[in-house]
């Protein structure tokens, strides 16, 4: 099975090794045929530290690094505002 790949903005780099990445899913409501906008955020493993609050990057999928931690940093798509 491949290994997923989100892209989403940096909320939080204060832990140390650890970035929590808010991603953004649009969908059309099924009934009501209106575009919903979900978020969820997923910790995600920064091994360099590189990664600075408001920069977009994207994850991929890897196998558990701590309870939380089941992503890891792939790319800086680019620095936020």
């Amino acid at each position: 099975m491949p290994k997923r790949i989100l892209q989403g903005v940096v909320v939080s780099d204060k832990n140390p090794k650890t970035v929590v990445v808010q991603v953004e899913r649009r969908f059309t409501h099924p009934v009501l045929k209106k575009t919903v906008r979900l978020t969820k955020k997923y910790h995600a493993h920064d091994e360099g530290n590189s990664a600075k609050q408001g920069d977009m990057i994207r994850i991929q999928e890897c196998a558990p690094i701590s309870k939380k931690k089941k992503w890891v940093v792939l790319s800086d798509v680019g620095a936020g505002s």
